[in-house]
């Protein structure tokens, strides 16, 4: 009889990993993870973390860790462990702020680095320069002048270069070469070489003088090239540091998006009001929520009814009418009435918890776009060390030439192969196209974006904020027979004015826009009906209509519910005076940066929480066809509509500007924030938009392209200067300070090809983020 293995219950713990320099390295991490009995391990390049599920009864959260040091990176517990049911094993509220902290340690490691690597750059700088020009110019050559240079040198060599030959030594370790064992091979060749012609050849020498020779000496030992390792390593510092600013943004969206909620709650015990952080909050619990204030957790209301502002999780400007057995959100904002809050769920298990989850789950499926220096050095760097050693073995055995000449040989190949316009290729085109971005208001936040932006072919774009303003305005005015359109408008204007919801200042905005509001007597507020008062002696209210429309209010009531704008019925006197639309409208760009979407090649999309009808109605207003229209969508299933559309092999972009939007815009193969939204979206993403217009997408996708093609053409000058001397360098026919000559031309060339970028120009003449502008009040008559 067969016995069946009961199932192992596997936990999960997620893992901060640090030190990693590329994309090889987190792959050899996730590798050493999975050969662990009972581990399943995803390493992520990006984030800096791994996600591992583990049976305990095999291996623990310290062997994990133990394992990645092992392998030559650093590692730490991130978050708790949990289940496979999701389900923590710690206090959730614990979980919530420790991972956070977690991540203020993946930041401040990386910060720490950043510093670090700054500091290198700095000072190797500042050494290389004098080495350069004593090196280079004989004029300037004094008595020992090249102990001088040694002395400079040795520092930059070993404690400026220590990030790329601590890196080789951990690849080696593992069997691997990537472009730091090209960098350690060839400026340690230059800096050996050098030793060896001061302390044994000619070149230490008292008045020893170095001079450019088309071809190596063959006969002594009397050159050093200590110039070309500090030249190579001070460029890729440069390179390597700005790498590391840019990367890991992601990590900052779960900061922001966990630091949303309301940090302590006004909980109801005994009778009486008393003030407990979030954390002690449990289920079951009552708390007040006053106008104004953030609601503290997911909860139900017992009591009060208000309006409450739910836009930073649906995305939608309308706030949404609570009254006793509505539910509510943790993080939304009360804006109006007193509420009391039963409390549902805490900790991980809010809705706030449950966003912070989706976004990091998107990081983590997105797989980061691998550099395309180490796609190259995959090949290259087997190939220049083979050649040069090749090399050194012919000069020796097959053309019976000296040591010293096969050497110099062998060295000229790995100083003419040594990548030092590489350091140059991605950085200088990225400095110059992201500098020429933000003086357009775009703000790009590195190479594997640009990579992106050339694939996508569908673009999926929030509505609300995004191609809409956000904002709510007025759209039409009908009147009954016997009524004045702009008295209804303004009375009803009046009124309004004293409420502080959405739609009531969208009426009193339009009302006041042209002269001043009379004064109101007699305001009150009914829930759920609307508001009313005495304007000029005359009972005006506004809201729900009390009876029954005819005639033209009629059709425009049901009109405006199409389109999906929200119909606000005027009676002046008891009688049904007029019906007031008001809508969220698209913004007047929106519609060029849609053809201009078009004209890149992409299928514009729109997605959005708000109802069909609305969706279809700023569709049409656009240019986006009906059929890619997708309405009613909540936040994880707007991150399902992006996984779905790349299931059907399309590259997506992402446009959207609400926290809502963050998990999509990080699922998305490329992800642009409004500059106008929240911190996570824009943290999330992938380009901030900075001045809010669509057509700036537009202009991020240009620029992203034509910045990728300058970085693709300068890897290739950077190889093709090098690789088309590897040739004459091999058999000996090159000089090995040449070499670095013409390495330092092909770093000439790229920095002046990046340049070029400067003169990229706006589709629509943006020069600068549009600054915000101010309203006047309604009270104030302002011009037409």
């Amino acid at each position: 009889m067969t016995q069946t293995q009961p199932a192992v219950d596997l936990l999960q713990v997620d893992l901060g990993v640090t030190g990693m320099t590329c994309t090889s390295c987190s792959s050899r991490v996730e590798r050493k993870l999975n050969k662990l009995d009972g581990v399943e391990a995803t390493v992520n390049f990006a984030t800096e973390s791994a996600s591992v599920r583990y049976d305990p009864a095999k291996v623990d959260p310290d062997n994990l860790i133990e394992t990645v040091k092992t392998t030559g990176y650093g590692a730490f517990t991130m978050s708790g462990a949990t289940d496979d049911g999701g389900d923590s094993t710690d206090d959730a509220a614990t979980v919530a702020s420790g991972s956070s902290g977690a991540r203020s340690q993946v930041d401040t490691a990386r910060e720490h680095e950043a510093a670090d690597l700054k500091n290198r750059l700095i000072i190797s700088a500042l050494l290389t320069v004098p080495i350069v020009l004593l090196s280079m110019i004989p004029a300037l050559q004094f008595t020992n002048w090249q102990w001088a240079v040694l002395t400079m040198t040795t520092p930059v060599f070993f404690w400026g270069g220590a990030p790329f030959h601590r890196a080789t030594l951990v690849n080696l370790r593992h069997g691997a070469t990537t472009m730091d064992t090209l960098i350690t091979l060839g400026t340690g060749a230059a800096y050996l070489w050098s030793l060896w012609a001061l302390f044994i050849g000619n070149a230490g020498h008292p008045g020893m003088t170095m001079e450019i020779h088309l071809l190596p000496t063959n006969s002594t030992m009397d050159e050093i090239y200590l110039e070309t390792a500090a030249v190579v390593i001070s460029f890729l510092l440069l390179g390597r540091w700005f790498e590391t600013k840019a990367k890991g943004q992601s990590s900052a969206a779960l900061r922001k998006l966990l630091d949303m909620g309301a940090k302590d709650a006004a909980v109801i015990r005994d009778g009486a009001e008393v003030r407990v952080p979030v954390g002690q909050l449990k289920i079951g619990d009552v708390f007040v929520v006053r106008p104004g204030e953030k609601i503290a957790t997911d909860g139900r209301v017992t009591e009060g009814s208000s309006a409450v502002d739910e836009s930073m999780l649906t995305g939608e400007s309308v706030p949404v009418e609570v009254t006793a057995g509505s539910k509510v959100t943790g993080a939304t904002l009360n804006t109006s009435g007193r509420l009391l809050v039963e409390v549902t769920r805490t900790g991980a298990d809010t809705t706030l918890s449950q966003m912070a989850k989706l976004v990091t789950e998107a990081q983590a499926k997105k797989a980061p776009v691998q550099r395309l220096v180490d796609r190259i050095s995959a090949v290259f760097v087997p190939v220049v060390i083979v050649i040069s050693i090749l090399t050194l073995l012919t000069h020796v055995f097959l053309l019976d030439a000296g040591l010293a000449t096969a050497f110099t040989a062998a060295v000229a190949v790995l100083i003419i192969a040594c990548p030092c316009a590489l350091g140059l290729a991605t950085p200088t085109a990225l400095l110059v196209g992201t500098g020429r971005g933000a003086e357009l208001g775009l703000l790009i936040k590195g190479p594997e974006v640009l990579e992106s932006t050339k694939k996508v072919d569908t673009i999926v774009m929030d509505k609300t904020g995004t191609v809409t303003t956000g904002v709510m305005s007025v759209t039409g005015v009908t009147v009954a027979d016997g009524f004045d359109r702009n008295d209804v408008l303004t009375k009803a204007a009046a009124v309004e004015f004293a409420s502080e919801h959405p739609i009531a200042q969208a009426i009193a905005r339009e009302g006041g826009r042209t002269q001043t509001l009379p004064e109101v007597t007699d305001f009150a507020n009914t829930a759920g009906r609307g508001v009313t008062g005495r304007v000029e002696g005359h009972s005006v209210t506004v809201g729900r209509p009390a009876g029954e429309l005819t005639g033209p209010l009629q059709d425009a009531f049901t009109h405006a519910q199409t389109l999906g704008g929200t119909p606000v019925v005027v009676q002046i006197n008891g009688r049904n005076a007029g019906v007031i639309t008001v809508r969220d409208t698209a913004k007047p760009t929106s519609a060029a940066a849609v053809a201009g979407l078009k004209e890149l090649g992409l299928t514009p999309m729109l997605l959005t929480g708000d109802n069909a009808g609305a969706a279809k109605a700023v569709a049409a207003e656009v240019g986006i066809d009906p059929a890619q229209v997708i309405a009613e969508v909540m936040p994880e299933d707007k991150v399902r509509v992006i996984e779905r559309l790349q299931k059907q092999g399309k590259n997506v972009a992402m446009v959207g500007d609400g926290i809502n939007d963050a998990a999509a815009l990080a699922q998305a193969d490329l992800g642009l924030a409004m500059g106008a939204g929240t911190d996570v979206a824009i943290e999330a993403s992938d380009i901030t938009l900075m001045n809010s217009d669509l057509r700036s997408a537009v202009d991020a996708i240009r620029l992203s392209r034509r910045t990728l093609g300058t970085i693709k053409g300068n890897l290739f000058w950077a190889f093709a200067y090098n690789v088309a001397l590897i040739p004459v360098a091999a058999i000996g026919l090159l000089n090995p300070i040449l070499a670095g000559i013409a390495m330092a031309f092909s770093s000439v060339f790229v920095v002046s090809n990046s340049l070029r970028l400067r003169g990229f120009t706006s589709s629509h003449g943006a020069t600068a983020p549009a600054s915000n502008t101010t309203e006047a009040s309604p009270r104030q008559p302002v011009n037409a």
